[in-house]
C-alpha cells in the first residue's frame, strides 16, 4: 500500500514501517529459509509498488506469485491480520494488472532478445570465455558489422563463427589472430546454453523494455512476472536473461539521478542461483551493474534464502533489507545468522542475531533507508498481508490477461533474413556458381572431345578418301595397263596376221614369179 511516498509494510509494536519510494532506487534485499514468507514479502511489496504507479517486474520461481492477477480470498486469518495492520478501511482483495512472460513460453507471452544486443562482452560473462576466446568474440562481431551479417538468434551465431573460422586467414590481417581452437571453443559454450533453452531465448521480436514500464487506465504499475520454474533450473539462462535486462536498461534510460520514485522495480527470486559457481567475472559485472543502474531510476530486490549466498560486493549495494526467520543447526549455518545480523543498524532493545531464529512466518527484521538516505533501526516487523490471490492463478484468467494485456505482438516468431540466411545463401550461390562452372568446363570438355572425335573423323575420312582416290587411280592405271596390253596383243595379233598376209602374199608372188619364170622357158 503506497501512503503519503511510503509503502506500507508492516507493524513494529505498534508503529507502521513503510520504504521510502524515492529511496527504493537503492536497491534490496529480502531473505530467509524457506517457508518463512518470502514470497508474501514480495508480493505485497510489488503491490505496494504498483499502487503507487510504478511497473513492476518478477520471477516467479514456484508458480504462485502469478496469483497476484486475481483477487485474494476472504478467511478467518486474513480478516483478523487486516484488523491487525489497522487497514480495514483502506483494503480491498484486488487483482493487479499483470503481464505474463515465460521464455520457454508456455505460461505466458514469449520473451526474446538479440545476440546482437546481448553483445560479445556479456556473452563472454554468460559462457565463460577464456580472454583468448572473448577476443576472438569479438572480432566476430566486428566482422559481422562490417559484413552486414546481423546476429539476431543463436544459429547466426554459429553460422558466423564457421564464416570466420573458414576464412580466418583472410581476416588476420585486418582484424587480428583467429585461431580454430577459440573458434571451438565457442561453440562448445554454446553448447549448454543452447541445451538449457537459449534457442528461444535469443531471436525475434526482441522484446521492447519500454513495454515492462507501462501503468493501466487507473494509473497502476503493471506488474511483469516471469513464469520461471524451469528457468531457475537453467542458471546460464538465467543469468543471461538478467545481465541483458540490466544492461539494457542501462543503456536505453537517461541519467535520472533521484526521482521521487522508480522508474521500474524488479524483483529476482532465488537469487543464489544467478551466482552459484559464476565466474568472478561475471559476478564483477553484475556488481557494475547494480551500482550503475540505480542513477537511472530502477531498483533491484534480490530475493534468496540467506545474505550469504550474494556475494559482498553486490550485497554492499543493497540498503533496503527485509530478513525473514533462519536456521541454524550447524556452525556454518549460525555464523550466516550473525552475519545477517552484523549488516543491520543495531536496536537496544534487542539482539538481532536471537530474534532472527525466533521469527514467525510472515515476521521480519527489517531495516530501510529514510527520507535522507540513512538506514534505519533494525525493528522486529510484522509484513502486511497481499490483497491479490496468494497462490497461484486459474490458468482460464492467465489466458484472459494475455489475450487482453496487448502484448500478443511478440507471440509469434519472426524468423528475418541475418547472418545465417545470408551466409546460406552466398554457400548456395557458391555452390551453383561451383556447379555452373563445373557445367561449363564439362561443356567445354565434351566440346573439345567433339572436337577433337571430329577432327579425328575427318582426318579418317580424308586419309580414306586417299586411299579410295589412290585405289581409283591404281584401278585405272591397271585399267589403263589392261588396255595398253590388250591393244599391244591385239597390234601382235594384227602383226602377225599382216606378217602372215605378208608371207602369204610373198609365197603367192614368189609361187608366180616361178611360175611365170617356168612358163617363159
Amino acid at each position: 500500500m503506497d501512503r503519503d511516498g511510503s509503502l506500507y509494510m508492516g507493524l513494529a509494536e505498534g508503529r507502521r514501517i513503510g520504504m521510502q519510494l524515492k529511496m527504493s532506487n537503492r536497491h534490496g534485499l529480502i531473505a530467509g529459509a524457506s517457508g518463512t514468507g518470502k514470497t508474501i514479502t514480495m508480493k505485497a511489496m510489488a503491490e505496494a509498488f504498483s499502487d503507487a504507479g510504478v511497473p513492476v517486474f518478477l520471477c516467479d520461481v514456484k508458480g504462485d506469485v502469478s496469483g497476484l492477477a486475481m483477487p485474494g480470498a476472504a478467511s478467518d486469518s486474513m480478516e483478523k491480520r487486516i484488523d491487525k495492520f489497522g487497514i480495514r478501511e483502506e483494503f480491498r482483495y484486488q487483482a493487479y494488472p499483470v503481464c505474463f512472460w515465460d521464455i520457454y513460453q508456455e505460461k505466458g507471452h514469449p520473451l526474446r532478445v538479440t545476440v546482437s544486443d546481448m553483445g560479445p562482452e556479456l556473452l563472454s560473462r554468460i559462457l565463460g570465455l577464456t580472454p583468448a576466446q572473448e577476443g576472438v568474440l569479438n572480432i566476430v562481431f566486428r566482422i559481422s558489422d562490417d559484413k552486414g551479417l546481423m546476429i539476431l538468434d543463436l544459429k547466426d551465431l554459429r553460422a558466423v563463427l564457421g564464416f570466420v573460422s573458414e576464412h580466418r586467414a583472410e581476416f588476420a590481417a585486418s582484424y587480428g589472430t583467429i585461431s580454430s581452437q577459440s573458434v571451438g571453443g565457442i561453440l562448445r559454450a554454446l553448447l549448454p546454453l543452447e541445451n538449457q533453452g537459449g534457442d528461444l531465448f535469443f531471436g525475434e521480436p526482441a522484446l521492447d523494455i519500454a513495454d515492462w514500464m507501462r501503468t493501466d487506465a487507473e494509473g497502476k504499475g503493471i506488474v511483469n512476472i516471469l513464469h520461471s520454474v524451469r528457468l531457475v533450473q537453467s542458471p546460464a539462462l538465467y543469468a543471461s536473461f538478467m545481465l541483458w535486462l540490466m544492461a539494457e536498461l542501462f543503456e536505453r534510460l537517461p541519467e535520472a539521478g533521484d526521482l521521487e520514485k522508480p522508474k521500474l522495480v524488479f524483483f529476482f527470486d532465488e537469487a543464489h542461483m544467478l551466482f552459484s559457481d559464476a565466474p568472478k567475472a561475471l559476478v564483477q559485472k553484475v556488481e557494475q551493474m547494480v551500482k550503475l543502474i540505480r542513477s537511472k531510476g530502477v531498483g533491484v530486490y534480490f530475493v534468496t534464502q540467506s545474505p550469504g549466498d550474494i556475494p559482498d560486493s553486490v550485497l554492499a549495494q543493497l540498503s533496503n533489507r527485509v530478513q525473514h526467520a533462519l536456521r541454524a543447526y550447524t556452525p556454518a549455518e549460525q555464523k550466516a545468522v550473525r552475519a545477517a545480523a552484523q549488516s543491520f543498524r543495531e536496536n537496544p532493545a534487542f539482539q538481532a542475531a536471537d530474534v532472527i531464529m525466533e521469527l514467525g512466518v510472515g515476521q521480519a527484521l527489517v531495516s530501510f533507508l529514510d527520507e535522507n538516505g540513512v538506514p534505519g533501526m533494525v525493528e522486529r516487523t510484522d509484513i502486511i498481508c497481499p490483497q491479490s490471490l496468494m497462490g497461484p492463478v486459474e490458468e482460464s484468467v492467465r489466458t484472459a490477461s494475455m489475450a487482453s494485456d496487448g502484448m500478443g505482438k511478440y507471440d509469434k516468431y519472426v524468423d528475418n533474413e541475418s547472418a545465417y540466411e545470408v551466409l546460406q545463401d552466398q554457400a548456395e550461390a557458391a555452390k551453383e556458381r561451383e556447379r555452373l562452372e563445373a557445367e561449363r568446363a564439362q561443356l567445354e570438355k565434351e566440346k573439345a572431345e567433339f572436337e577433337k572425335q571430329k577432327a579425328k573423323e575427318e582426318e579418317a575420312a580424308r586419309k580414306r578418301k586417299e586411299k579410295e582416290e589412290e585405289a581409283a587411280l591404281k584401278r585405272r592405271q591397271k585399267e589403263w595397263e589392261a588396255e595398253q596390253k590388250k591393244k599391244e596383243r591385239a597390234a601382235e595379233r594384227r602383226k602377225t596376221q599382216i606378217e602372215r598376209t605378208l608371207i602369204n602374199t610373198g609365197a603367192q608372188v614368189l609361187k608366180r614369179g616361178l611360175l611365170n619364170t617356168l612358163f617363159k622357158r
